[in-house]
């Protein structure tokens, strides 16, 4: 089983930025795709960025194309998410998530088994 802690939330100013970092342990990682996703109040949790643990493949959600940018440290088994330009909308509790190169939907997160405990993310306008 992989354990995942994320960090790096907090409060900051709409128009600024945050990283959020998620440690990865427990596993082997290669075949495994890493999903970042967010939930705020009453709202349903949705994708906003994975990448392939492997390399190549990223994809983001339109809302955040352009200014969220994931990555990995391979050496570090710790992945990223680089959050500029945040606006108010972008408020939620944002967790990051692992499940395996097996060709299911990256934006679902029923096809992820493990999850972090969550970081809470909050842009004041």
């Amino acid at each position: 089983q992989v354990q995942l802690a994320e960090s790096g939330g907090g409060l900051v100013q709409a128009g600024g930025s945050l990283r959020l970092s998620c440690a990865v342990s427990g596993h082997t990682f290669s075949s495994y795709v890493m999903g970042w996703f967010r939930q705020a109040p009453g709202k349903e949790r949705e994708f906003v960025g994975g990448i392939r643990w492997s390399g190549g493949r990223i994809y983001y959600a339109d809302s955040v194309k352009g200014r969220f940018t994931a990555s990995r440290d391979n050496a570090k088994n710790t992945v990223y998410l680089q959050m500029n330009s945040l606006k108010p909308e972008d408020t939620a509790v944002y967790y990051c998530a692992a499940k395996g190169d097996d060709g299911r939907n990256w934006l679902d997160p029923r096809w992820y088994g493990d999850w972090g405990q969550g970081t809470q993310v909050t842009v004041s306008s």
